[in-house]
């Protein structure tokens, strides 16, 4: 494995402080680039080891230096709650199309060797049956997995038109330490614990019977990781579901975290399941989600 650059943007947040963290483990150099923007983040995690930048991707003329003499790109900076990008479809359209577009050609003039795509399971929406698999088509509810969808078209069209190698990715809801706690749109698993934590009842939305394919942030992170370390063109334009292929509703997180609860009004724009099949991403890549939820949870929730 030899040394690389590696510009992660969002490095600073949750899943991007996690690949942060891996990279260097690797022993690569890392740059940071991010905003601070995220409003479900209390915490951001900069570190001494990293050339760190505060950077809003939209910036082009501040954001295009940085990728001076990169390796590997791995973009996860991103509008990326969905209540909040229905609130302002052109806030979510900006950060997340523009900025992506921005990253790509950065990428492109500096003459970096890779870009990874940090996308959403959200894209395949209501219409398609599970498990969800990568060629079914798009049905995107929502300001957020509009934006993300386009943010793909973006790859792929950088890689046939220009060369540049991308690899595209579609989390399912991740969950995991240092997960995002602020706000009322805080991702179910850090929001269900800083609610029993401060002794509040958790709000179940709807019914509770949606259900999604949980995925911890390290087995996240690895997939990136595989990706950006493989030599095998294969895998370059393409899209790989990453997440666990199994699910649980959001009744069963309250069952495994314990406590009261109370319903709130269900939220448009949102699928009802998900569960990703990670066929693709087992076989091409070589990667093997390990970590159970339910272990997770009984492991970490709060007294």
């Amino acid at each position: 494995m030899s040394k690389k650059k590696c510009l992660v943007t969002g490095g600073a947040g949750f899943i991007g402080g996690h690949l942060v963290e891996r990279l260097l483990k690797a022993g690569h150099d890392v740059v940071v680039v991010d905003d601070e923007s995220s409003t479900a983040n209390s915490n951001f995690t900069w570190r001494d080891d990293c050339e760190n930048h505060k950077v809003d991707i939209c910036d082009f003329e501040k954001l295009n230096p940085l990728f001076k003499g990169v390796d590997l790109v791995f973009h996860l900076a991103a509008r990326s709650r969905i209540q909040i990008c229905v609130q302002d479809p052109a806030d979510a359209v900006k950060n997340n199309s523009l900025g992506t577009c921005n990253v790509l050609q950065a990428a492109r003039l500096n003459n970096c060797k890779k870009v990874m795509f940090a996308g959403t399971s959200s894209c395949y929406g209501l219409k398609n049956p599970i498990p969800l698999k990568e060629d079914m088509p798009n049905d995107c509810l929502n300001p957020y997995s509009v934006s993300k969808s386009n943010c793909e078209e973006l790859c792929k069209m950088y890689t046939k038109l220009f060369g540049l190698e991308t690899v595209l990715f579609r989390f399912f809801n991740v969950y995991g330490e240092r997960q995002p706690l602020a706000g009322d749109y805080a991702p179910v698993v850090g929001l269900f614990f800083r609610q029993k934590e401060s002794g509040e009842a958790m709000t179940v939305v709807g019914d509770g019977l949606q259900t999604r394919d949980y995925t911890h942030v390290k087995d996240i992170v690895e997939a990136m990781f595989l990706a950006g370390e493989s030599d095998d063109k294969k895998i370059v334009g393409e899209l790989f579901n990453l997440g666990t292929g199994t699910n649980h509703s959001v009744l069963d997180l309250v069952k495994l975290t314990g406590g009261e609860h109370v319903h709130i009004p269900a939220r448009p724009g949102e699928s009802r399941e998900t569960l990703a099949d990670n066929t693709k991403a087992k076989t091409m890549l070589g990667w093997n989600p390990s970590r159970k939820i339910e272990d997770w949870i009984e492991k970490n929730r709060p007294n």
